[in-house]
């Protein structure tokens, strides 16, 4: 079944421009696998019996079940919120499924925390960029030292 999952993805991913959420899942399953052992089987019980099931049942957007998934998975490292940020840089509420330009992050409650990223576009917009260096990644300065 997972294979068959990873084959329905992959075409999908060969028509959307959206950077493939199987990596962004893996990073988040590696930290929850250290800090919280509980969780991490709530994420693979969820994977197992729940994503797989929606992908290979014919789901229409497999990417949705994705999204999802991932949303769950970064809730379980960090409660918080999921938000879109447009092209602009604007927040919006979650749309499902997201539009392929638009960036989904998880915003945990703890307001110290950094974002989690959920989705990506294949090609961030210099709005985008900014919002993901200064929320996920932390940096305080613009690419190119700007």
């Amino acid at each position: 079944m997972k294979k068959n999952a990873d084959t329905i993805l992959e075409e999908m991913l060969e028509n959307k421009p959206v950077r493939d959420p199987r990596i962004i899942c893996r990073e988040q399953l590696q930290k929850l696998r250290e800090i919280d052992r509980k969780a991490y089987q709530k994420a693979l019980n969820y994977y197992e019996e729940t994503l797989l099931s929606e992908i290979t049942g014919g789901k229409e957007n497999c990417l949705s079940s994705w999204e999802n998934y991932a949303c769950f998975v970064a809730n379980l490292c960090d409660p918080g919120i999921v938000v879109e940020i447009d092209t602009d840089g604007n927040q919006l509420n979650r749309e499902d499924p997201t539009f392929a330009d638009r960036m989904l992050l998880h915003m945990p409650e703890v307001t110290s925390r950094r974002a989690i990223a959920v989705t990506l576009p294949l090609e961030l917009s210099v709005a985008q960029d900014a919002t993901y260096q200064l929320l996920v990644k932390g940096s305080h300065q613009l690419k190119g030292g700007k």
